[in-house]
Parts: C-alpha cells; structure tokens; sequence
C-alpha cells in the first residue's frame, strides 16, 4: 500500500489526529495544488485542482497541527462528492 492509499485509508476513518500537512500531501495526490487565499488571508488556505476546476478552503489550525473534526468531515464530504475517494 503506498502512501496515497495510506492517506486515504486514514482520512476515511476520521481520526482525531489527521494533520494539515497529511491534508495537504494527500490533496497533492489528487491533482490540487496550494494557494493563499489573499495577502491578508490569514490562516485561509485554498487547494485548487485545475483539472476538475474545484476548490477547498482550509484553516490551517494554528499552534497545533491537527485539523478539527469537522474539518475532516468537510474534507472527506468534499472529496467523496468529487469522485475522487
């Protein structure tokens, strides 16, 4: 199993302790690249996947790493609605 699947496997079980970076590696496997959402965008982190012309906005948490849980719900709603799990 490689890393994706890995990535993958462990956003659909919903943990406690999925990190943003995990967020943004796996994202990056399915094609999004990272953007600011703007110079005063704050803690405001856009992925956009030119291929399928979609966007996801994430709050990259702040002094942890972790997302929230309903950032991972939103997350993998997000991904599921697209196809792309």
């Amino acid at each position: 199993m490689g890393q994706k699947e890995k990535l993958i496997a462990r956003l659909k079980a919903a943990p406690k302790d999925f990190t943003f970076d995990e967020a943004e590696t796996l994202l990056g496997y399915l094609g999004y690249h990272r953007s600011n959402k703007g110079r005063t965008s704050g803690s405001r982190v856009m992925f956009s996947n030119d291929k399928t012309s979609t966007r996801i906005l994430l709050h990259k948490p702040h002094p942890r790493n972790e997302l929230l849980t309903y950032q991972v719900r939103q997350l993998l709603a997000q991904l599921e609605e697209e196809g792309l799990l």
